[in-house]
């Protein structure tokens, strides 16, 4: 690269912080004084900052989007006085649940901050298992869509009867592993920095713990608040965190290969203290300057940050329905009432509010949602309504310990062939017609169910009642939803 070439970069990149600090209030340029104090003392020193390297995660809400801004002003606001700056990974989990929007979210705050073609920024996505350079055009790969649906199924199906669905616990899987294999690829990066608050990191590690547990890992060993010891535990719970539920010749690797450091010197620099203000009063930033627009439901107010909001709804309707024994608007209504509980609670704009109410029109009438959800869970994941009523039965775990209850409440021709069924499950010949049928009403291969048929449920129930409670989880449906309600 030229001389002159890097003094023309070095203009543009300063006219960049320039635009961006206008668009900070006074205490945000105090808090951006800090978060650069705050680098240089974890990098050993202003004169090393040149060789530090910080991992921040992206996925398209706002917090996030504003998070990068701070951190590239402060990355730019060192190199415009120091002879280096440190150096900036920006990493993004792909999965059936992220919406365009998000990711056009992620593009134009890319841009309007030109990350892009910057030699000290690294753009990734991760699909299926595989490091690739960001490109929010690029579709989920299909074989990164099929293995998204087998490890949603295989979590969901492995609980026990009386326990409610909680059809994203393998987003915290899927997360963990980003987290570990993403500070470790290319020569691995010195910090994980982000702005969740305690109260977020909780709630996430309080799901990683579950979904731990029903992926065969066993109870996670007990660490100081937040994510301080993350790597630490991530370490312990090994490279693979789905080696339980697959056999061995069908996990796939983490790629490139050979390009994972085996040691991590990864350390955790949490920054919430740094993000000042009424979210009302970033808004300019995120809309005007980083192009942010909320164009989906979940991004402003649904349950969780992989979770539609529309598809959270449907779920709790058919769990009502199918299971407790209501009508399905009953489910959707109490689903409604518990977001925003929690979205009043954290002082969501009533505006807000009721755009969220509004999306699903009259409560009287659902037909309407109800496709609709139906439609996002067939393209996104390939999976239908019949095989989302069989993974709220979770009938084959457990030595199929609920199928007779299952076949009678929803297929009662079934009936006659649970010899024939269980026969299956145990490995042994059956019929093609009984095979075909599991396969159909489950959306899973044979062989898989025969695992889940060994396997024991696991009820997260009981764990938590013999845990000792994490704080600010009295309900853990609304605790997930801090992320998606604030930003």
């Amino acid at each position: 690269m030229s001389t002159i070439h890097d003094q023309a970069m070095n203009y543009v990149y300063q006219q960049v912080l320039q635009r961006l600090l206008s668009f900070f209030s006074r205490a945000e340029r105090t808090a951006l004084q800090l978060l650069i104090q705050r680098l240089a003392v974890a990098a050993g020193g202003m004169d090393r900052i040149g060789d530090f390297k910080v991992l921040v995660t992206q996925s398209g809400t706002r917090d996030c989007c504003y998070s990068l801004a701070l951190l590239r002003a402060a990355q730019l606001s060192i190199a415009g006085r120091a002879p280096g700056t440190f150096q900036l990974r920006v990493a993004t989990l792909r999965g059936c649940a992220t919406p365009v929007s998000a990711l056009q979210n992620m593009h134009r705050s890319f841009s309007a901050l030109f990350l892009y073609d910057d030699p000290r920024v690294e753009l990734l996505m991760i699909d299926n298992r595989e490091v690739l350079p960001f490109n929010h055009q690029d579709p989920l790969t299909d074989d990164g869509r099929e293995a998204n649906r087998i490890n949603l199924l295989m979590i969901g199906h492995r609980r026990s009867r009386r326990e409610s669905l909680e059809l994203w616990d393998d987003t915290y899987l899927a997360t963990a592993e980003f987290y570990g294999q993403v500070a470790r690829w290319n020569n691995g990066v010195d910090a994980l920095v982000s702005s969740d608050p305690v109260h977020r990191q909780e709630h996430f590690l309080h799901g990683l713990h579950r979904a731990a547990q029903k992926a065969g890992l066993g109870a996670l060993p007990k660490r100081a608040a937040g994510f301080e010891e993350l790597f630490t535990l991530l370490d312990g719970m090994g490279g693979d965190c789905y080696r339980e539920l697959h056999a061995q010749a069908d996990l796939l690797p983490w790629r490139p290969l050979g390009q994972f450091e085996a040691c991590r010197r990864t350390s955790y620099i949490g920054i919430d203290d740094m993000v000042v203000g009424r979210m009302e009063e970033r808004w300019p930033l995120l809309s005007d300057f980083l192009g942010f627009q909320a164009d989906e439901p979940w991004l402003e107010t649904g349950p969780g940050e992989s979770m539609d909001s529309v598809v959270a709804a449907h779920i709790s309707g058919l769990q009502a329905s199918c299971i407790g024994g209501r009508n399905y608007e009953a489910g959707v209504s109490e689903y409604l009432q518990r977001c925003l509980v929690s979205m009043r609670r954290k002082s969501v704009p009533e505006q807000t509010c009721e755009r969220f109410l509004a999306a699903f029109g009259n409560l009287s009438d659902l037909s309407e949602h109800r496709a609709q959800a139906s439609a996002v869970l067939q393209k996104n994941f390939g999976l239908n309504e019949s095989q989302l009523v069989c993974l709220l039965f979770a009938p084959f775990i457990d030595h199929a310990a609920g199928l007779e209850h299952f076949l009678r409440t929803c297929h009662p021709g079934m009936l006659v062939a649970m010899p024939e069924l269980h026969r299956a499950m145990q490995g042994l010949h059956a019929p093609e017609q009984v095979l075909q049928w599991m396969v159909d009403v489950s959306g899973l291969p044979v062989r898989l169910i025969s695992r889940l048929y060994a396997m024991d449920a696991m009820d997260s129930i009981q764990m938590a009642e013999q845990a000792t409670p994490a704080p600010d989880l009295a309900n853990s449906e609304v605790a997930v939803g801090d992320r998606s309600a604030e930003g």
